[in-house]
């Protein structure tokens, strides 16, 4: 019997929800989409859109993400050969991941990594092989040695994410020149989990493996606009692959979801056609978000680890004495009980955590006065002027 467990998230948002915690442990916003996205969805919905859509995504929406990756990474997907429209990223990841790997493959995840990548693996009958990102200077980077290091005559794939959850980190872009040349040279495909693609701060351009032909040529992206839309609950992702891994995908799709909420695919794709500049707001968007958090936890002793992309934040509590016999699981069923706010501890992202690495993660994309709040407890138990 194939073992899948409960994930950290769900146990902690029922925690949170227990002790009437602030959430800032799951990755979803707090605040409400732009009106005329949900007015877009209403008027699909009542405007008569509501049978299955095409398997592999209405038209409309294809077409909107053809034109967006074009005018992101100046890659050509075709509509019908390249592009299919998922239940959120977790189904074009599980879809993916399905098409690809046959029993006893091997692919390897960079950890900490999403925690769906190993059980979809499994699910597969494949085996993940974990290689741990460097951690220098309190920053999270891939170790392409390592990574090369790993690679066997079973090696069917390799996962990633940039920008990563839960660290924070981006690729850059000679992460994807390795990226490509170990892709090339052992023959292996890529999964790229770019859902966060939008959110990358400091002028820094988003590395997606689109950009690169050789890499996009083996790459299956996956993207979602739950995140991008600021509408996680709409679960509404895709993939873009080459023709060939394109087929195989659907060929999992059509029997796991077969399609996807026809109006709210029709209410996107309208939404995107009138608002063009929607996904370019973006970075300042959250770039603000990030510095207001980061500012109110400057007033407490956390370590503040640095975030180039993503709506999350990573603090180390290490160098606390009172705390620091504490386990990251230990640490953040005492914030969510003691403190009222709720963390994921990093833990959680690998197979085998390495014993000394006391961190919790944080989700900012919140409202202002639900991060006041937050911060308000978390300045009360570990701010650095409390009494």
């Amino acid at each position: 019997m194939k073992q899948l467990h409960t994930t950290i998230f769900t146990t902690m948002s029922a925690l949170a929800h227990e002790f009437g915690a602030i959430n800032l442990g799951q990755g979803f916003p707090d605040f409400a989409a732009d009106p005329r996205l949900l007015q877009a969805a209403f008027d699909a919905m009542t405007s008569g859109h509501n049978q299955y859509a095409p398997m592999m995504g209405t038209r409309a929406l294809r077409e909107a993400i053809a034109a967006l990756t074009f005018q992101n990474y100046g890659h050509a997907a075709d509509i019908d050969a390249n592009i299919t429209i998922t239940v959120g990223a977790s189904e074009a990841l599980f879809s993916a991941i399905g098409a690809i790997v046959e029993p006893l493959d091997e692919v390897i995840i960079l950890e900490p990594a999403y925690d769906l990548y190993r059980p979809a693996i499994t699910h597969a009958g494949g085996v993940a092989v974990g290689v741990h990102l460097a951690f220098i200077n309190d920053k999270f980077t891939v170790d392409w040695q390592a990574v090369r290091a790993a690679i066997t005559p079973k090696t069917r794939a390799i996962i990633v994410n940039t920008p990563n959850n839960p660290t924070g980190n981006t690729f850059s872009a000679d992460d994807l020149i390795a990226l490509e040349h170990i892709a090339q040279q052992h023959d292996i495909w890529v999964i790229s989990d770019e859902v966060y693609e939008h959110m990358v701060f400091d002028g820094q351009k988003h590395q997606s493996a689109l950009l690169r032909p050789a890499l996009a040529a083996r790459t299956i992206y996956v993207a979602s606009f739950g995140k991008t839309l600021h509408v996680t609950g709409w679960k509404i992702g895709y993939t873009i692959a080459p023709a060939h891994l394109t087929a195989a995908i659907r060929a999992v799709h059509q029997f796991n979801a077969f399609c996807v909420a026809t109006p709210l695919q029709i209410g996107i794709a309208n939404y995107l056609q009138q608002n063009p500049a929607t996904t370019q707001a973006l970075p300042d968007f959250y770039a603000a978000k990030r510095a207001e958090f980061r500012a109110g936890l400057s007033r407490t002793d956390f370590k503040i680890l640095p975030v180039e992309g993503t709506y999350f934040q990573l603090v180390d509590y290490s160098h606390l004495q009172k705390f620091a016999h504490m386990s990251d699981v230990e640490f953040a069923v005492y914030l969510t009980k003691t403190v009222g706010v709720a963390a994921i501890p990093l833990s959680a992202f690998y197979a085998n955590a390495p014993a000394h690495q006391k961190i919790v993660r944080f989700c900012f994309a919140k409202q202002p006065q639900t991060l006041a709040l937050a911060l308000e407890k978390l300045t009360a138990h570990f701010g650095v002027d409390r009494a």
